[in-house]
């Protein structure tokens, strides 16, 4: 293990890397069936610790924080004895002593109950990281391919990339853009220097990463302008009907040219966020192409499925919706009233979580009920996008790393088969990008000296799933006992790999450590003392 190189921020703290060190854990080994690993980071300084324990014992195991301060609050000492937790709070005049009970937290782990398999990992490869990794020297570039998408890294299988381009670019662009009006798309035949640039990148980032297969998820967000009934790149617009098998030979037209790059496509989407161009585009400014279901329907149903399943990439699935947890489930059943046989044309359903926190997993919920052989993805994910938050980088916000602790938790409780997160890297502000729509990101890239990179608390609450799930992993239940509160500051959600093991990843958002009474229904009960703010991946046969 090469351990974090910490570093204190305005806002919490960051494991720095540069050309010549970056952190690393190898992927933990069970020697023997008595053995637990468990994985943990935590608001106090930890970062992928690792504490190997013996179950054979019969004692708890005792994860150790590790100790700092916090401004907002400052704990001289906490000391935990005999089940009761003393805390002596600085800075109060005259002082404090606040008593509390461990609290213990009961958690059934019932591996016979099975459910989803979780198979994807991974984040966008925009023209912004592409524009960002290409400014910085080798050894650093390195360091993010491998901090992605290496077993010692985060372990990403998958990365995201739009065709043509997306908000997340130095301008709007799409291919064909001239001659205007071209039914046979007579300009499309070769790829943009851009994607070339990122196919170069990505086959660094495969040979760095040790990988050889790694799956593409493609979207497009704008058809070029004389396309669209409104001949711009954002507001108010959809698809004219005139273009609509022209555009769905322009997807292929890019398949085409990506597989004859030996970068094949695994899978498109039947458009980003297709609701900014139809009542989005009041707050959104970037390039988007507004549809409705019942248009989307007609485009796929007479269009785009046939047109792809006839294809020489037949083999390539397709996303629907790609939008926001709200226009579930309603979005299919408005494209199954529009034409009957176009949900057949779909492998898997696409989510942004973006207004997850407000809408709850009920309408995913519904959705899987009514299509439970379609993949679910989650295929967006950042912060800063909100009016009430900072409009990019909060650098080192563990905050900010709760927020995906929760959502991944949750979106894995409820059928998802993977998540694709946003923007692998920005930069300090948050971009660049041609709109200004600054936003968080895992890792920040200091694009002044371009000698460092900062992995966030994001980028450890992602890997803490994503590094210790291997393809084909399969969630099993786990209960907590007696807990109905949907707001709780304790999570757990369990899965079992491909190899046997169990992994359980859990959040203690508490300001005070807790207890864990695990009671595995092969290997009966497990302890573990977890300290406050802290997420854990426990590992054990």
């Amino acid at each position: 293990q090469k351990p974090c190189n910490l570093r204190e921020t305005g806002h919490g703290s960051v494991c720095v890397c540069n050309a010549s060190y970056c952190d690393y854990l190898g992927q933990p080994e069970l020697t023997d069936n008595s053995q637990i690993v468990v994985i943990s980071s935590s608001k106090d300084g930890l970062r992928f610790k690792q504490t190997v324990g013996d179950l054979s014992l019969g004692k708890p195991i005792l994860i150790e924080d590790q100790q700092s301060t916090d401004e907002n609050f400052k704990a001289e000492a906490i000391v935990v004895d005999q089940n009761r937790a003393w805390v002596q709070l600085a800075n109060i005049t005259p002082r404090l002593f606040i008593k509390s009970s461990v609290r213990t937290v009961k958690v059934s782990v019932k591996r016979e109950q099975r459910f989803q398999n979780v198979s994807i990992f991974g984040g966008a490869f925009t023209g912004t990281v592409s524009h960002l990794l290409q400014q910085l020297p080798q050894e650093l570039q390195d360091h993010i391919y491998r901090s992605y998408f290496h077993e010692d890294g985060i372990a990403y299988n998958s990365v995201r990339m739009s065709i043509g381009g997306c908000d997340f670019d130095l301008e709007p662009w799409a291919y064909n853009e001239l001659p205007r009006n071209d039914l046979k798309l007579t300009n499309f035949t070769a790829l943009d220097p851009r994607d070339l640039q990122k196919i170069r990148q990505l086959r660094r980032l495969k040979s760095v990463a040790q990988i050889n297969e790694l799956k593409i998820m493609a979207a497009a967000w704008s058809a070029p302008t004389w396309m669209k009934t409104n001949e711009r790149w954002t507001g108010f617009g959809t698809l004219k009907t005139e273009y609509y098998q022209t555009w769905a030979n322009y997807h292929l037209k890019f398949l085409e040219l990506m597989q004859a790059e030996n970068m094949p496509i695994w899978a498109i989407s039947t458009g980003n966020e297709p609701l900014n161009g139809v009542i989005g585009f009041v707050f959104v400014h970037f390039m988007s192409m507004g549809w409705t279901p019942w248009q989307q329907a007609m485009w796929l149903s007479d269009n785009l499925g046939p047109s792809l399943r006839n294809s020489a990439h037949s083999q390539v699935l397709i996303f629907g919706n790609d939008d926001q947890r709200y226009t579930y489930p309603s979005w299919f059943r408005k494209m199954r009233s529009s034409r009957s046989d176009s949900l057949g044309y779909l492998d898997g359903l696409a989510v942004h979580w973006y207004w997850d926190e407000l809408i709850g997993p009920q309408t995913i919920d519904q959705a899987h009920a009514e299509m439970p052989d379609k993949m679910l993805l989650n295929t967006e994910s950042c912060i800063g996008d909100k009016p009430w938050q900072t409009h990019g980088p909060e650098l080192g916000s563990w905050q900010r790393g709760e927020s995906y602790m929760r959502a991944y938790t949750q979106d894995f409780r409820h059928n998802f088969n993977g998540w694709l997160d946003w923007n692998l890297v920005l930069d300090e502000q948050g971009g660049p990008n041609y709109v200004h729509n600054f936003v968080d990101a895992p890792v920040i890239v200091n694009a002044s000296s371009r000698s460092e990179i900062y992995k966030q608390p994001l980028y450890y609450a992602i890997g803490h799933f994503s590094k210790f799930l291997p393809r084909e992993s399969v969630r099993i239940e786990t209960l907590i006992e007696g807990q109905n509160n949907p707001y709780t500051q304790l999570s757990v959600v369990g899965f079992q790999r491909p190899d046997g093991n169990v992994v359980l990843i859990i959040y203690n958002g508490q300001n005070l450590p807790v207890d864990v009474a695990l009671d595995d229904s092969q290997r009966g009960a497990i302890g573990l003392r977890l300290p406050p703010r802290s997420w854990h991946t426990v590992l054990y046969k």
